[in-house]
């Protein structure tokens, strides 16, 4: 057969060049990932078989086999699974940029410690690469279920491979491994030793649920393979191939829960918090859930892929059963094993299947709950876990009514409160002054945004809290929620606002008076900026700054106007009222020369300029930039 040979793209060849010049100080995750890998094969190829009898396949012994050659210097992974054709080796094994490498070599930058860059591997689904941290030389040689011909994919990994059909290639998939020399002080030690790979097997991998068979060499005497007898010795199961899930938690240790999670999580991290579900009854299944400690880096894309694996009496049915957990639980990682499901079932299906909801309520709870015992419990795990993942959970308040009241209870947020910490909405309430009925927030991209935003300036003055929302959700979910305990959710920046009076405030009749003086400026402005805004009025919100932009009670923010059409819904162009703060010098000013003059027509640029002033303060673009910087300059220029 013709070997072709193929160049790496240029992502590749800098990921495989930090694998063969590894910063990773712990070499051994190579095998987990290998076995990973196998283990995969072996469940798609059971499940493939179960969904289709006909595929001509062995599925009498699935297992994975390691197998060493100590005079060669080599280390076999192999398993009998679904293994791939020549185009899956191709597109699968040959060009990784589109299993996430960009984002791979970006976030690797930015790891800060060993531990966090060795996560990273199986996350983004280059675990195969990880092979050439061991190996100068890596040869695959595959062949799918059902097929009569293999593929043979070979690289030293310097910037080529090469891929060749093979008529004599088992079912399954074999990894060869050409392994470096032992470098002890390198952490790079001699993975043909047979204790070494039991220690590996045991401590990464010992939970899978197909057997790890360690066949050829063995340790000691007769290290040649061959028994006294010049036999070859028995393959050796090298894994004890327990179910966590189904086993009581006092006697699983947290190590063995924690590689689990590694291993369904592709993460190196440890989890945050283990949750372990059984249910017993008309419908019974065992759940384990895991929450990360970090956030992964495609949360909050369209295509990401999540869900729990779903098992059917501990036989693998789906890797990412979406159906298992809302979406915006969708950071939770576990195993479901259900009893009365049927082996053969679809995605399909599962949407429809009453089980599956019920199972799907009672996760959903169990992990609110936890998140809750978080809260009460354990003050640090739970800012780890809000930090993380809080701006996806809040997805829930929108999305997920029925679970909305629970959401609530774990919630919490910045505040303008003394002491910064975030806090729940249940204590925001608990320390409301008499008098208050009220619960204030605002909405903005950023905390530095919102903390000089003029809509805060009589809430400081007051002393009266707010809460300060700066993910893109926060802009939705305050409306749907609308309320909380009976006190109403309330933007500073929409509305009028009626603060108690206090003593220094303006009487009735002053303000009356200073009402009467303003009004023919008033009506001017609304008529020189009446393309931009539908109101323009004296604030009593403002004590520094001249003006701010507000919305009515029922208006769409900009932002949330701007959220719409990024996803392709029409969305009218709303106005929004002008304030002015009557007491700021320049809108005294204005008033006097709009009293004083009959030729107003420089005013008008006042007006338009003091608009503009609005609309930057709240972190807006100007309409005109250009024009912008003219008026801004002219008004300069005269102060010299």
């Amino acid at each position: 057969m013709s070997t072709e040979t193929f160049e790496f793209q240029v992502e590749a060849r800098q990921l495989l060049q930090l694998m063969i010049h590894s910063v990773y100080s712990n070499k051994d995750v190579f095998l987990r990932e290998l076995v990973s890998n196998a283990s995969d094969a072996l469940d798609k190829l059971r499940l493939a078989k179960l969904r289709d009898d006909t595929l001509d396949a062995d599925v009498s012994d699935l297992h994975i086999e390691l197998e060493t050659d100590r005079d060669a210097g080599t280390l076999t992974v192999r398993d009998n699974g679904i293994g791939m054709s020549y185009d899956e080796v191709g597109r699968l094994i040959g060009t990784i940029a589109n299993s996430g490498t960009a984002q791979f070599l970006k976030e690797l930058k930015e790891a800060q410690e060993a531990v966090g860059a060795e996560g990273l591997i199986g996350q983004f689904g280059v675990g195969f690469y990880s092979a050439f941290m061991v190996a100068d030389e890596v040869t695959l040689t595959t062949r799918r279920a059902g097929e009569k011909q293999g593929t043979r994919w070979s690289s030293h990994g310097e910037g080529t491979y090469t891929l060749e059909r093979v008529d004599d290639a088992p079912q399954g998939t074999s990894v060869v491994l050409h392994l470096k020399p032992a470098d002890p002080d390198n952490q790079l030690h001699d993975y043909t030793s047979v204790w070494k790979l039991k220690e590996i097997v045991k401590r990464y991998s010992d939970f899978i649920t197909w057997p790890i068979r360690l066949v050829g060499e063995k340790d000691g005497e007769g290290d040649d393979g061959e028994g006294d007898d010049g036999e070859t010795a028995e393959p050796e199961t090298l894994n004890s191939m327990k179910a966590l899930w189904a086993r009581p938690r006092d006697e699983v240790s947290e190590d063995e829960y924690h590689e689990l999670y590694k291993h369904i999580g592709h993460d190196w991290r440890e989890p945050l918090e283990t949750i372990q579900l059984h249910a017993e009854g008309t419908f019974e299944y065992q759940a384990l859930l895991f929450v990360p400690s970090h956030a992964p880096h495609d949360l909050f894309r369209q295509n990401m892929r999540h869900g729990l694996q779903l098992y059917v009496k501990r036989v693998f049915i789906m890797d990412d059963c979406e159906a298992l957990l809302p979406s915006y639980l969708r950071f939770v990682k576990g195993v479901v094993d259900a009893q009365d499901l049927s082996l053969n079932v679809s995605r399909e299906i599962l949407q429809q299947d009453r089980h599956i909801r019920m199972m799907q309520r009672r996760l959903t709870k169990k992990v609110l709950s936890s998140v809750k015992s978080m809260l009460t419990g354990d003050a640090d795990k739970y800012a780890t876990f809000w930090r993380e993942f809080g701006a996806v959970l809040k997805e829930g308040l929108v999305t997920d009514p029925d679970n909305r009241d629970a959401l609530l209870a774990v919630a919490s947020f910045a505040s303008t409160h003394e002491d910064g910490e975030a806090v729940t909405l249940k204590q925001y309430v608990e320390r409301m002054p008499e008098g208050q009925d009220d619960i204030y927030y605002i909405t903005g991209e950023s905390r530095e945004t919102i903390d000089n935003s003029p809509h805060m300036e009589a809430f400081r003055e007051r002393g009266i809290e707010v809460l300060l929302l700066t993910d893109p959700v926060d802009e939705v979910w305050v409306d749907a929620v609308g309320e909380f305990e009976g006190k109403r959710l309330r933007s500073v920046a929409k509305g009028e606002i009626d603060l108690d009076a206090r003593e220094d405030d303006k009487s009735e009749d002053e303000q009356k008076q200073q009402a009467e003086a303003y009004a023919g400026l008033l009506g001017w402005m609304h008529e020189r900026l009446d393309d931009d805004v539908k109101e323009v009025r004296l604030s009593t919100r403002l004590t520094r700054s001249p003006a701010c932009l507000v919305a009515d009670a029922d208006d769409l923010t900009p932002a949330l106007e701007n959220m719409y059409r990024a996803m392709g819904q029409e969305v009218p162009q709303s106005k929004r009222i002008l304030e002015l703060n009557p007491d700021h010098a320049l809108v005294k000013g204005l008033n006097e020369a709009y009293t004083e003059r009959e030729d107003r027509s420089e005013l008008a640029d006042t007006a338009e300029l003091l608009y503009t002033l609005a609309v930057v303060a709240e972190g807006g673009r100007p309409k005109d930039p250009a024009r912008f910087v003219q008026l801004t300059a002219d008004r300069l220029e005269r102060t010299l």
